[in-house]
């Protein structure tokens, strides 16, 4: 097998484990340099997380929550330490291979749902099978409209985002993340512009794909919703303390 071939098969192998752990990063550095100088984000990050598990993790503003998160997803890179995501190693990756590698092997979740104004709620969830490439083009539609309806909103399918509350949104957003069956879903402050009762409604579906065997790292500031997932990490000054 040629290197190139290799480096595809690792950035693709997303439902291995090592040791037993879907995610598993060792003394991972995050350290970003500015105008303002040198802010350490992460600093010596060792984190396991096993397939199922539904992770919250917390911390006051800065702590490094979200660099944690973007690092899991490939979105940041390292300074240092390894990671290591469903047995592919994404600290040696190039940037092509790790777009290729997120596609099939993380579902992103954003505070801000993140939705195409101009495509529909279909349209959205089906835009993320067109990247990756791993559902034939005539089951995306179909597909689509399954995931809709697992998260409630197959009667909006065909709104655009603006006829949308919050909550439609978000919900659409997480059927987006789920449109090429990833096996790690992440979600950096999902409820943070949401009501409490569209709240409660987003995290019972996260508490459902946990159940359905999904992996979910949840950055939240909400403690009464971290005590309800089955772990919770503590961040300060870009350190796990708890």
């Amino acid at each position: 097998m040629s290197k190139k071939a290799n480096s595809h098969k690792k950035a693709t192998a997303q439902h291995a484990t090592v040791n037993g752990h879907l995610v598993d990063l060792k003394h991972v550095v995050k350290i970003y340099e500015g105008a303002a100088g040198r802010f350490v984000a992460l600093n010596d990050v060792n984190l396991k997380v096993k397939s199922g598990e539904f992770i919250a993790i917390v911390g006051k503003s800065g702590s490094g929550k979200s660099t944690l998160i973007n690092v899991v997803t490939g979105i940041d890179r390292p300074t240092s330490g390894e990671v290591w995501i469903g047995g592919a190693s994404i600290h040696t990756l190039t940037e092509e291979q790790i777009a290729v590698w997120r596609g099939r092997a993380i579902g992103v979740i954003f505070q801000f749902f993140q939705l195409l104004p101009t495509l529909t709620a279909v349209e959205n969830v089906m835009l993320s099978m067109d990247y990756a490439g791993i559902v034939p083009r005539a089951q995306r539609a179909q597909r689509a409209l399954h995931l809709l309806e697992q998260v409630g909103m197959v009667d909006v399918a065909h709104e655009l985002p603006a006829a949308l509350s919050g909550g439609q949104q978000q919900s659409i957003a997480i059927a987006r993340a789920l449109a090429n069956d990833p096996p790690i879903i992440t979600a950096d402050e999902p409820t943070g512009n949401l009501d409490s009762k569209t709240t409660e409604l987003v995290f019972r579906l996260f508490e459902a794909l946990a159940t359905s065997g999904k992996t979910i790292l949840m950055v939240t500031h909400d403690s009464d919703l971290a005590a309800r997932a089955q772990r919770t990490i503590v961040l300060a000054d870009g350190e796990i303390v708890a």
